[in-house]
């Protein structure tokens, strides 16, 4: 998505944030939790879930180590008719789904029947998938692959698969935009509430942990060397070499405020502001993506708490994010936090549980911290969190940028 911003909402008088689309259900698969609640709790202990690889044998790769989503039992979150049909991206996104659907405590089946829909976001697809029936198909020819191949490993398999399952017939799709995807997706949704959808299923999850996928992460050289799971991925650090990959990532129940308010539901939080646009030659916009979405909030920087970073771990990239939110906040005057650094970079998964923890940084008044990163470097002039600070959160910026020029922002607030 290339656009400056979306569905500009008319700003109410002396209203501040602008509310509309909020968010009344999470769910969460994550290298350092599983499920919402665990994954937070990790999160504010400074527990990473960088470790060495276990899903394949990685010995002869020159990088060794990944975010792996923890405890997740296939067989306990699906029904065994699903199992052949499914990767393990789409296995994590319909644990998450359902995590959110019964967090938010709504009964899709009671809503009208085109009133609720799904659009996630999704960098790889099924790539675990795909690469074993590849591996049929050429070592014992096509009668070896499965039918399922025609959709498993495909980008929007997981809006499909969740949707079938929820019986969510509603407007629906998919948004490719690697980390920027995670709150493209969102967006869209919220484009969807405001066209009259009741509720909508939202947020991204990826993996691509497996021989096929690792060739890929290797290929963009932007991965760590380093082998030591606590020292390869250190955003802002003077030391930073590349990012750690992992997998998981959020999805969420987004519905109007008068909807939520209609059933007394318990809301997080609402999206009030987003923009995305694409770097041109030269020329990174990520500054101008986070001043339209504070723009599209009806809010002023100084109204900003915290600002979750896009955090890429490479010097260059670094720098260049650092230096945009000087330009926009004042050097070091707004808390920055990169609570990613525990479970490294997941694709379009990134930054949906970023979202997931400006959320509820939102409902329990503290901000996550960086771990591994002690200090920033000198020329990243942030004020970096380090340790949870308890501190009011009233609105909160997320921002992610995705291979390729995507970059996008997007403001929660409470309520």
């Amino acid at each position: 998505m290339t656009t400056a911003t979306l569905d500009r909402p008319t700003a109410r008088p002396g209203a501040g944030a602008r509310t509309g689309s909020v968010v009344t259900g999470i769910g969460v698969a994550a290298p350092n939790g599983l499920g919402t609640e665990a994954w937070w709790a990790a999160t504010l202990r400074g527990e990473s879930g960088i470790r060495p690889l276990t899903r394949f044998d990685a010995s002869r790769y020159p990088v060794r180590i990944a975010g792996e989503v923890p405890g997740f039992v296939d067989d306990e979150h699906l029904p065994s008719r699903l199992l052949p049909q499914t990767d393990r991206v789409t296995r994590l996104s319909l644990a998450a789904a359902a995590e959110a659907l019964n967090d938010s405590g709504t009964d899709p089946t009671a809503l009208p029947e085109y009133g609720a829909g799904v659009v996630t976001a999704s960098s790889a697809g099924g790539f675990e998938f795909g690469q074993r029936e590849l591996q049929a198909l050429w070592s014992k020819g096509g009668q070896h692959v499965s039918a399922y191949q025609s959709f498993a490993w495909f980008y929007a398999v997981n809006t499909g698969q969740i949707s079938i399952r929820h019986g969510l017939r509603g407007s629906s799709g998919v948004v490719v935009a690697e980390q920027a995807g995670g709150l493209d997706a969102v967006a869209h949704a919220r484009r969807q509430i405001r066209k009259g959808a009741a509720l909508m299923v939202t947020g991204g999850v990826d993996s691509a942990l497996c021989p096929w996928g690792w060739a890929a992460h290797l290929a963009a050289g932007e991965l760590s060397p380093v082998a030591d799971p606590a020292r390869a991925y250190l955003p802002f650090d003077a030391a930073a070499s590349g990012h750690v990959v992992g997998e998981g990532g959020a999805l969420f129940v987004l519905e109007s405020d008068a909807a939520a308010r209609a059933r007394e539901a318990r809301v997080y939080g609402a999206f009030t502001g987003y923009a995305a646009t694409f770097d041109g030659p030269g020329t990174p916009r990520l500054q101008d993506a986070a001043r339209l979405a504070l723009d599209d909030a009806g809010l002023r920087p100084e109204d900003i708490d915290v600002v979750f970073a896009d955090a890429a771990g490479a010097r260059a990239a670094d720098r260049a994010e650092a230096q945009a939110l000087a330009a926009l906040f004042g050097p070091r005057r707004v808390p920055v936090t990169a609570p990613k650094s525990m479970t490294g970079r997941l694709l379009a998964g990134g930054a949906s549980l970023d979202v997931a923890a400006a959320l509820l940084s939102l409902r329990d008044q503290i901000i996550p911290p960086t771990t591994a990163t002690t200090e920033p470097a000198a020329d990243c002039p942030i004020d970096l969190v380090t340790a949870p600070r308890e501190t009011p959160v009233r609105h909160t910026l997320v921002l992610a940028r995705g291979r390729g020029g995507f970059n996008s922002a997007a403001v929660l607030s409470a309520l």
